[in-house]
C-alpha cells in the first residue's frame, strides 16, 4: 500500500484502538509488539535498501552475495541452490545471476567434475561489496541498539530468537517466497 504524501502512518496505539473497535478478541499487547516488529521489518528493509543503492547494487543482490558468503569458502554454489536458499524460481535466480555477472559480482562457469552442472562464484568485486554494505549495515545496527545495554540486548536476543523458531517450526516453508506469492 502506497502511502500518501502527508498521509502519516497511525502510531501503534491508534493502529491497535482501530482494531479493537473493529475486532473485540485482539490481545492489545499482543498486536503491539507483532505490529512494532513488522514496522521496524519495514523501516530496517528500506534502510538497507538505501545503503546498498549507494554500493550500485540491489537488496536482492546483497541477498545472493550474502547467501555466497554463508556457503563458505570458496564462496560457490549452484542456481539451484542458490534459488532455494532464496525462496526464487529458477527463472528468477537466472535473471538476478545474468545481472550480477555483468556487474562483476559473481561469475558463472561449467563445474569441470559435472558439465551439466552450472557454479556460480563469488568475485573479489562481489566480496568487497558485500564488506562495506556490511560496514554500513553494523553502523546503523549499533545506532539502531545503542540505547540497550548489554543485558537488554541479550535478552531481546534471545526472545527473538525464541520467537523465529517457533515460527520457523510452524511455518518450515516460509523461508523465502512461497508460491502463491510469487
Amino acid at each position: 500500500m502506497a502511502e500518501t504524501p502527508g498521509v502519516t502512518e497511525p502510531t501503534l496505539e491508534e493502529q491497535i484502538a482501530a482494531y479493537q473497535r473493529e475486532f473485540r478478541g485482539l490481545d492489545p499487547q499482543v498486536e503491539k509488539i507483532v505490529s512494532a516488529l513488522s514496522r521496524l521489518n519495514r523501516r530496517m528493509n528500506v534502510a538497507y535498501g538505501r545503503q546498498t543503492a549507494e554500493l550500485g547494487i540491489s537488496n536482492a543482490e546483497w541477498e545472493v552475495l550474502k547467501a555466497l558468503v554463508l556457503s563458505g569458502v570458496p564462496y560457490r554454489l549452484g542456481p539451484s541452490d542458490l534459488a532455494k536458499r532464496l525462496g526464487l524460481t529458477p527463472a528468477a535466480m537466472t535473471h538476478r545471476i545474468d545481472r550480477m555477472v555483468t556487474e562483476g559480482l559473481v561469475t558463472r562457469e561449467r563445474d569441470e567434475s559435472n558439465r551439466v552442472r552450472v557454479i556460480v562464484e563469488l568475485t573479489p568485486e562481489g566480496r568487497e561489496k558485500w564488506l562495506e554494505a556490511m560496514r554500513l549495515a553494523s553502523v546503523f545496527e549499533e545506532d539502531l541498539l545503542q540505547d540497550l545495554s548489554a543485558e537488554e540486548r541479550t535478552t531481546l536476543g534471545d526472545v527473538l530468537t525464541r520467537l523465529l523458531r517457533r515460527v520457523e517450526h510452524a511455518q518450515p516453508d516460509a523461508g523465502g517466497r512461497l508460491s502463491d506469492l510469487d
